[in-house]
């Protein structure tokens, strides 16, 4: 039986409907709680362009994408997996009767790689998009392609509760719609912080004077299932008997998700402790009272792991505002803030492209065949260009930035690069459980508690001694339990049916880590056995009570990066020998010429090095010009330009050549500032250091020579038409122009070599007048100009009066604009 309801946004349908029927695309604003997510799809069912194609939802959570399939199949009297159905990560309920699929981030993303013409699907609907997860900008750039190469008809709708819908509709080339929402009104209040009183207390109290003053249920918006668990704890002992209280966050069962979501069937009060995922994804009925730390979980990069972690960090505005809103859906709400009512919000949340690691978009990007996708907001190319560095180092991409074939099955496993290349390299099945043990330790919070360890093998065993019954009492049982549970899922994924051994030994996690952090192998120092040397060329130490003193290699899957050495935090020791085995290619032996600051000359050593360790370094003979040439290079780069040997007129060159970057762009002159010749040093300087092995060998005249080839042939000769050297004044003489970037041009000159002279001189096609600097018969600088004809009406009679007794020989003429311009005192006797 089909179920009717009406919502906010019902009135809408039919201008959504109308909209899509000649548009391809459509941006969709509506407030939490007015049905956008479970009316839309069922309204698009009805629409002719659909015919039987699926409609895809894009939702960023598993309980939502859950919560809202179910939803819509009980509206239509039907379980979920028959015309709605949905598809989540190591889950899916679909069937072949779906025709509306609500998916999650990662789940799109893959059905658009393995299939761009999207055959069968006539729509995608992204949901919740203000919540700007990078695969939801990815999946709607990788769908706008799609559209507007190969599916020209189909469509895309982009909906939110808090967005910029405007500037997005300009993005998108797509009109706008706006829903009102059915909201009461909701009082805000802040709960202020006793002095040094854990936020565990204030939340007790807090909710306490929330029960008894208020009625209805209550929401409490905490940042992770951390603080929910903690919660959990220091509430119960204070909430009344007559009142539930439920946890809502992703990793629960689906059964204890659904009790959150439904109205207690005894009809008691309920205190609901929830992540964001209520914050908008999902809707809670006969909630009265929201209580709100103002945290949240937000994916950061982090250096230290390498991996983009979930962060602890203060919501932005506008989700504060969703939240406070959820105690106005029923009734009259209030909601209680659990920070200062001074604390400024930032207005919007800031887009996850960039905040967070981007390896993975990398390989997406490869995968998709490396097009210029259209971003809403487009990767940083820094961050872009170390996560393509990252592929390399894994072989997902080849030199050449193109995808292989092992980088196309790291993107089928639909997880970090990192992670992928270490489930992928076992080929022993032991040792793949094994790997999937680790994966699901690296992902998950630590389990062990109380002192610090930095050796993985700890983790591990604790793990392996909670399957056997024998949880250890400095680790967490539910985060081991948690643990053991994702590594099934991978085993499920890889079809690992081999059980991960119980005892393993220690450098075999090493061994299986090095394929996830293949920058990170580290190598002891010969002097110093708490220092390792990595094989990204940089080096670590490890704490003073590390466990893993004296081991010869190790890699670390987590460092604290300092000015001088990492700090190692996690890592396990591996075997040389194995190393060997799975990287032969990456011990060389090779001359390397280095610069030695010290002799300000070159060195030239024969090595055997493991990437970027030394492994045993010997004295060689003559260096190879190549070499030498790029070891040169190298040493400007670091000293800087300072070093070359510059003259005046090597520095008035370049000097002239920026003013006319400035001045004419359009002749496309180029870029000789200190941070393109920088960037450029292996075009122009590199082949004048053929042959030498100093810098000091490099002439003046090699080095104006090299600098010169930075300009174009067809621009040398406008050079000089445009900003001479030196220009021609009424005496007779050329005097020269000096140039400095961003300041008029100047000529210095007598006086008297100007007389008869009425305007200023200008340069560059007239456009740039010259700064005159008029100086005395002795060079002292008398008068600056632009304006020469108001100096000769207005200035230089004055100039004359006090000039002409300090400096008799030299005309001072009552007529400047008739006299004979001079740079000669007048004859003797005169």
């Amino acid at each position: 039986m089909v179920v009717t309801a009406t919502f906010p946004i019902t009135p809408l349908l039919p201008a959504i409907l109308d909209q899509l029927a000649t548009h391809s695309r459509l941006v969709l604003e509506a407030p939490p709680g007015a049905g956008k997510t479970t009316q839309v799809p069922l309204a698009l069912l009805a629409a002719p362009w659909r015919q039987d194609g699926r409609i895809l939802m894009l939702e960023p959570r598993r309980v939502a994408a859950r919560a809202a399939a179910a939803f819509m199949a009980r509206q239509l009297g039907e379980p979920v997996g028959q015309t709605v159905g949905y598809r989540i990560r190591f889950e899916a309920r679909v069937s072949a009767a779906t025709r509306i699929e609500v998916v999650t981030e990662g789940i799109l993303t893959r059905l658009l790689q393995d299939d761009p013409l999207l055959e069968g699907v006539a729509a995608i609907l992204f949901d919740e998009f203000h919540e700007r997860h990078l695969a939801a900008d990815l999946g709607l750039a990788l769908a706008l392609d799609v559209q507007e190469q190969l599916r020209p008809d189909l469509r895309l709708v982009v909906m939110s509760a808090t967005l910029d819908g405007e500037s997005l509709a300009r993005f998108l080339d797509a009109p706008r719609l706006s829903a009102e929402g059915r909201a009461f009104p909701v009082t805000v209040r802040h709960f202020p912080a006793r002095r040094e009183e854990p936020w565990t207390a204030q939340l007790r109290r807090c909710l306490e004077q929330a029960l008894a003053a208020h009625p209805g249920d209550v929401l409490v918006f905490l940042p992770g299932q951390r603080e929910i668990a903690e919660a959990m704890r220091a509430l119960e002992p204070v909430v009344p008997g007559e009142v539930r209280l439920l946890p809502l966050h992703g990793e629960l069962p689906v059964e204890t998700q659904a009790e959150a979501l439904a109205p207690d069937p005894e009809g008691r009060r309920r205190v609901v402790l929830a992540t964001n995922v209520a914050e908008s994804s999902v809707t809670l009925p006969g909630v009265r009272v929201v209580i709100d730390t103002g945290l949240a979980r937000e994916p950061r990069f982090d250096p230290g792991s390498g991996f983009s972690r979930l962060d602890t960090v203060a919501i932005s505005q506008a989700s504060a505002d969703q939240r406070a809103g959820r105690a106005g859906r029923v009734a009259e709400g209030w909601c209680y803030r659990l920070w200062p009512e001074s604390q400024r919000l930032e207005p919007n949340r800031r887009a996850e492209i960039g905040q967070v690691e981007l390896s993975g978009l990398a390989l997406e990007l490869a995968a998709w065949g490396g097009a210029e996708l259209r971003f809403v907001d487009p990767p940083p190319r820094g961050a872009l260009a170390a996560g393509i560095d990252l592929l390399k180092s894994l072989g997902a991409l080849d030199a050449d930035g193109r995808i292989t074939g092992f980088g196309r099955r790291v993107l089928a496993l639909g997880t970090h690069p990192r992670l992928a290349a270490m489930l992928l390299a076992p080929t022993d099945a032991a040792e793949m459980a094994l790997a999937c043990d680790l994966a699901a330790l690296i992902e998950a919070r630590d389990p062990l508690k109380g002192p610090r360890r930095d050796d993985l093998a700890a983790r591990w065993q604790a793990l392996a001694a909670f399957r056997a019954g024998r949880t250890p009492p400095e680790a967490s049982r539910s985060a081991l339990a948690a643990i053991d549970q994702q590594a099934r899922q991978w085993r499920r994924r890889l079809r690992c049916e081999a059980m991960p051994p119980a005892e393993a030994p220690n450098h075999l996690l090493g061994d299986l880590l090095l394929h996830a952090f293949p920058d990170r192998i580290g190598l002891q120092h010969p002097g110093d056995p708490r220092r390792y040397l990595l094989s990204n060329g940089r080096s670590a130490r490890l704490f003073e009570d590390s466990a893993l003193y004296g081991e010869p290699w190790i890699v670390a899957s987590e460092l604290r990066f300092e000015a001088r050495d990492g700090l190692i935090l996690r890592a396990a020791p591996l075997d040389e020998a194995r190393l060997r085995r799975e990287f032969p290619g990456r011990f060389v032996e090779e001359d390397s010429v280095r610069w030695d600051p010290g002799t300000r000359a070159l060195v030239s050593r024969r090595e055997r090095r493991f990437d970027r360790i030394v492994l045993e370094s010997r004295p060689a003979g003559r260096p190879d010009p190549a070499r030498a040439a790029q070891a040169l290079t190298e040493a400007v780069r670091e000293l800087g330009l300072g070093v070359l040997p510059w003259t005046e007129e090597l520095r008035q060159w370049r000097e002239r050549l920026r003013c006319l970057r400035g001045w004419l762009p359009e002749l496309g002159w180029p870029d000789v500032s200190d941070e393109a010749l920088l960037a450029r040093l292996d075009d122009w300087l590199k082949p004048a250091f053929q042959g030498k092995t100093r810098l000091e060998a490099l002439s003046e005249a090699e080095f104006g020579e090299a600098l010169k080839s930075c300009l174009d042939w067809s621009l040398k000769p406008k050079l000089d038409l445009l900003a001479p050297r030196r220009i021609s004044v009424p005496s007779g003489l050329e005097r020269p122009v000096s140039y400095a970037t961003g300041e008029s041009p100047v000529l210095a000159c007598k006086l008297q070599e100007l007389f008869g002279l009425a305007d200023t001189p200008r340069i560059a096609e007239g456009r740039v007048p010259l700064t005159l600097h008029l100086l005395s018969p002795a060079g002292a600088p008398l008068a600056i100009t632009q304006d020469l004809r108001s100096f000769w009406n207005n200035v230089y009679p004055d100039v004359k009066k006090d000039m002409k007794g300090r400096y008799p020989r030299h005309p001072w003429p009552d007529d400047p604009w008739t006299a004979t311009a001079t740079h000669r005192a007048k004859p003797r006797g005169t």
